[in-house]
């Protein structure tokens, strides 16, 4: 019998450790945990040997960096040279520096990574990895496989548009304090009749290519702006982010026309906030900065959106009128356990405050996680903990099913 609390979802797992002794406390671990399948490997060689033996291959592989002739890194180089694409926790007891860049190698080269945890290994942290990976993959925001889907074709891409066939989910924001919803973020969900759900990061970029993100862009504010004027009919005033893709930063008639749905659903500029990518606005000059400071002039918000990935941060900051602040999942998630992420998310925390700028903080998927942001004085947090995006028709039901439960979050601590 699984024990509760238990990851149901990993039901076999590789331990890859050339140390026999750290390699038994291991497998006693996931045995609490309810792994039924426990496959073990002293070395790299043996993993792979291992792995071509079986026909179907582990739920989950947790690999040592350091071991003799062929140390973690190589043997996840050659996982992927192999097309073995079996999610990682990456374990060391190195410094936390060095297992954060295995874990970026890993994620560049498309290997799915579960976690990075240091040596020696705890029931708490590996349960926790376990869980928040099952959560990332049982939620609709989230691909199971690292593989990409097949191409998009434009012109199906463009009939999705026009025919309305691209639908919006909405993902609760909660204000940490007070534990209550106090927005959403609009996010695009486009059910393909060929390859299923696919994500914005699955069509945007060709929208962008093919001319086609100004149509898209304006369907989901439509649909946005329409499903806020309903909620603010019943009562529920939410804030209302929505991604603006930098090509529309080009064209001066933007602020006329997102004036002119305000106007068409009858709400405030105030209660929207236009997200844009850090990296996206690295070159943003001349007619952008215009557009972006008229959307400030009339009273929209302006997210600086996956803050501490670009590499001009600071710069944005200081030239460019936001008025919110939203720390990437990669310095959120997991930065309990990881002094450098903790350093770096305060010190963004803090400047935020400094700047008189609201703060989001994204990828929040464990109690853990949201402690710590909320120690440090994150204003607004969004994430799996709190919930995945929704369909527009389930979000007040949540609210109202949830509301005990983000209260109980606000007053931890």
């Amino acid at each position: 019998m699984v024990p509760p609390g238990a990851p149901p979802a990993v039901a076999s797992l590789l331990i890859v450790d050339d140390n026999i002794v750290q390699r038994m406390q291991v497998v006693a671990l996931c045995r609490e945990l309810g792994v039924e399948m426990i496959y073990e490997a002293g070395s790299g060689a043996e993993a792979l040997e291992l792995l071509s033996l079986l026909v179907l291959p582990p739920d989950v592989a947790i690999i040592d960096l350091e071991m003799p002739v062929m140390d973690g890194v190589e043997l996840i180089e050659l996982l992927h040279e192999r097309a073995l694409a079996i999610p990682l926790i990456v374990v060391s007891s190195r410094e936390v520096v060095l297992i954060d860049s295995v874990e970026t190698m890993a994620r560049n080269l498309g290997v799915p990574v579960v976690a990075g945890i240091r040596k020696p290994l705890q029931r708490e942290s590996l349960a926790a990895a376990l869980e928040g990976w099952n959560r990332r993959q049982q939620a609709p925001d989230v691909v199971a496989s690292s593989t990409p889907p097949a191409a998009v074709d434009p012109g199906e891409l463009a009939q999705a548009i026009a025919s309305g066939a691209i639908a919006v989910h909405y993902q609760p924001k909660v204000d940490m304090a007070k534990g209550v919803v106090c927005g959403v973020e609009a996010l695009a969900r486009w059910t393909h009749p060929r390859l299923g759900e696919l994500r914005p990061d699955h069509f945007v970029a060709l929208a962008e290519r093919e001319g086609l993100i100004h149509a898209l862009t304006m369907s989901v504010l439509r649909q946005a702006f329409g499903v806020a004027a309903r909620w603010n009919a019943a009562g529920l005033r939410l804030s209302m982010a929505v991604n603006l893709s930098p090509r529309l930063l080009e064209e001066p008639a933007l602020v006329r026309e997102l004036s002119a749905l305000l106007d068409e659903h009858g709400l405030e500029a105030r209660q929207v906030v236009l997200e844009i990518t850090e990296s996206s606005v690295v070159d943003c000059m001349g007619v952008a900065l215009g557009v972006l400071a008229r959307l400030r002039l009339k009273g929209f918000g302006l997210s600086i959106d996956d803050y501490g990935t670009g590499f001009s941060s600071m710069q944005q900051l200081a030239r460019i009128p936001f008025s919110e602040l939203k720390i990437d999942r990669a310095f959120v998630h997991g930065a309990h356990e990881r002094t450098n992420l903790r350093v770096i998310l305060q010190s963004a925390l803090d400047m935020s405050r400094q700047l008189g700028l609201v703060t989001v903080a994204e990828g929040i998927e464990t109690p853990a996680d949201w402690q710590l942001v909320r120690d440090f004085g994150c204003g607004v947090g969004q994430g799996f903990l709190v919930s995945p995006a929704l369909p527009h028709d389930q979000l007040p039901h949540w609210i109202e099913q949830h509301a005990p439960r983000l209260r109980e979050l606000g007053r931890a601590g």
